[in-house]
């Protein structure tokens, strides 16, 4: 059923805001920021509950992307909606992605990217707003790859 899933997804387009928002981010973060995306919503073999939005390489950097959707004047916005919570799960995602490479980066970071889609109804069409907050504390001072 999810090879089908699959393809219908590529014909068709993304199925939701969320997905849309992940392919807006991702396009922008190669565009503007030279990112090379890496992974796209990885999840863990062992735990299919983790799962990271975008795995990016910013130069020599491995950066770990989430990904927040929103309707243009959300009340709350991307940036926050990633809680204690979330950066939890993300944390155990990331240390699980890392555990399964063979050679370790140097350096990893973790960012927030925040795409605020204008609404359907509005009588100007504008473009999506992406927002990009780096290098979000997630880690202990001394914690390494």
């Amino acid at each position: 059923m999810s090879g089908l899933f699959n393809r219908l997804r590529r014909i068709f387009g993304p199925t939701s805001s969320g997905e849309r928002g992940e392919r807006l981010a991702a396009d922008w973060l190669r565009r503007e920021q030279g990112f090379r995306i890496v992974a796209c919503n990885w999840r863990n073999p062992r735990d299919r509950r983790d799962e990271l939005d975008l795995v990016a390489r910013d130069g020599e950097v491995l950066v770990f992307v989430e990904v927040k959707t929103r309707a243009a004047g959300a009340l709350v916005s991307g940036y926050h909606a990633v809680d204690a919570r979330k950066k939890t799960v993300a944390r155990r995602a990331i240390e699980a992605y890392l555990a399964g490479l063979r050679t370790k980066p140097l350096t990893v970071r973790f960012d927030i990217v925040e795409v605020a889609l204008p609404a359907a109804n509005a009588a100007v069409s504008r473009a999506p707003e992406v927002r990009h907050f780096a290098n979000i504390p997630l880690f202990p001072p001394r914690w390494r790859p």
